[in-house]
């Protein structure tokens, strides 16, 4: 069976993140997709430049209209901007119980545009992080929702994820991009489980949207997998192989985006 996977995030008009970038990745790995807006930003490969956040209680209002009609097998969140909208998607998930829920929580963009209010965070590490089936933060999205220093160094990141499970309980992929050198290993802690996934850090400025990118092949992927380290696993081979196509495509002076269909599109080398 087809799985129907949904992401309840910001809109890039660029294409390369956020809602754009989830449906595609969902597209790829042979997912349905759906979508649930939190906001439109005004951005490009460049930057943020400009974001209107829709309702709260409209959020609220698309995820009821979509679980009332539709089967979903997982969520992806991604962007929700401030305290309200993360209180409504709390709720819905509450009422809905969707199996498998994938939470990436963008807190500041690649330009610096910050994407979730001060006010939020306490309620996403109150609210939404124990809904989840697994978080994928990155270094300073993980130090910041534990009030920690942001780890330089394997050993610093295995602490980190020691002091997640104390505190949240909940799944952590804990994203290694940050740390400096040649290798961009991630970190899956499941309870007293870890898994190390290591990755050779390739040289491109093709990263916009990475993160969504990743969060949402998981989500995809989680109803097709085993378990989640398969998922994850998957996921991240299907992230590599876009960010190693991605100079095929021309969009964009900034951060070009990732590859999505990398797999499916043919061309002529």
């Amino acid at each position: 069976m087809i799985a129907n996977v949904l992401t309840i995030a910001g809109s890039d008009p660029s294409g390369g993140a956020g809602i754009q970038a989830d449906l595609k990745t969902f597209s790829a790995l042979g997912s349905y997709g759906c979508a649930v807006l939190t906001a439109l930003t005004a951005q490009n490969t460049r930057g943020v430049v400009g974001v209107e956040v829709v309702a709260p209680s409209f959020v609220r209002q698309q995820i009821d209209a979509v679980f009332d009609d539709l089967r979903i097998d997982a969520v992806k969140i991604g962007m929700l901007a401030n305290a309200g909208i993360v209180g409504e998607v709390a709720a819905c998930l509450q009422h809905w119980r969707p199996k498998w829920i994938v939470l990436d929580p963008v807190m500041v963009a690649k330009s610096g545009h910050h994407l979730l209010d001060t006010a939020a965070v306490q309620s996403l590490r109150d609210r939404l992080l124990p809904l989840a089936t697994l978080a994928t933060p990155n270094l300073p999205e993980a130090a910041t929702l534990l009030d920690e220093p942001v780890p330089a160094d394997w050993r610093g990141m295995v602490r980190l994820a020691d002091l997640w499970r104390t505190r949240f309980g909940t799944a952590l992929l804990l994203k290694g991009g940050h740390l400096t050198g040649g290798e961009s290993p991630d970190l899956l802690a499941t309870g007293l489980d870890r898994h190390r996934f290591d990755a050779t850090r390739i040289e491109t400025r093709s990263t916009h949207g990475t993160g969504c990118t990743l969060s949402a092949a998981i989500a995809a992927l989680l109803p097709q997998s085993p378990d989640l380290p398969a998922a994850v696993a998957a996921a991240k081979r299907y992230l590599t192989g876009a960010i190693a196509a991605s100079d095929r495509l021309v969009v964009g002076h900034g951060h070009g985006p990732v590859h999505h269909f990398h797999q499916l599109w043919q061309t002529k080398e």
